[in-house]
This record gives structure tokens, C-alpha cells and sequence, in this order.
């Protein structure tokens, strides 16, 4: 195909680096984090740095005999989107020795 459509080629290879940038402004513009491998692709959200509450640190600690940190609502109220890809494999029944 290279041969007989060198134009088309050549598009197709500048085109998959356009994409790839595309998506990485996209992701930081939207406050996403990606995380992807052979079992599920996950889109989490991120903490914004512009949030006057936390400013980017994703929360704060509460005092008190048990301290506990208090997420904020700049990303906890944001949906996780998550695609399964391939299904995770069952533990055998037996032990394995």
C-alpha cells in the first residue's frame, strides 16, 4: 500500500501522533487520569489545582482522636469510567502445591 499510495501513508502515519497529543490535553484539560492495561481501560478523576477547598491536594486531614483525611468534592463527586476488555481468570480450585 505504501507503494501505490504514498500520500495516503504518510497521513495515516502523522495522524497517530496527532491523536495520542489530542488525548493526553484532553485528559489534563478534564482533570482525568488514564489507566489502561489488557483486562480494563479506567478513567479517574483528578483533583483540580484551581480548587479554592483543597487546591490540588485531593483533600484534608480532620483532627480528632482518630484522624482521617476528607476527600473533596472537586473530584469524589465525579464519576470513574471503567471498560472491561478481557475477563480476569479464576482462581483454581485446588492449591497450587
Amino acid at each position: 500500500m505504501t507503494g501505490r499510495h504514498p500520500r495516503t501513508a504518510l497521513l495515516l502515519a502523522a495522524a497517530v501522533p496527532l491523536a495520542a497529543a489530542t488525548v493526553a490535553v484532553a485528559l489534563k484539560a478534564g482533570h482525568w487520569r488514564l489507566y489502561a492495561d489488557r483486562h480494563h481501560i479506567e478513567l479517574k478523576p483528578q483533583p483540580r489545582r484551581s480548587c479554592p477547598d483543597c487546591r490540588g491536594a485531593g483533600g484534608w486531614w480532620v483532627d480528632g482522636a482518630n484522624p482521617e483525611m476528607e476527600a473533596c468534592r472537586c473530584w469524589t463527586d465525579r464519576r470513574e469510567l471503567r471498560i472491561r476488555l478481557l475477563p480476569i481468570p479464576d482462581w483454581p480450585g485446588e492449591p497450587p502445591f
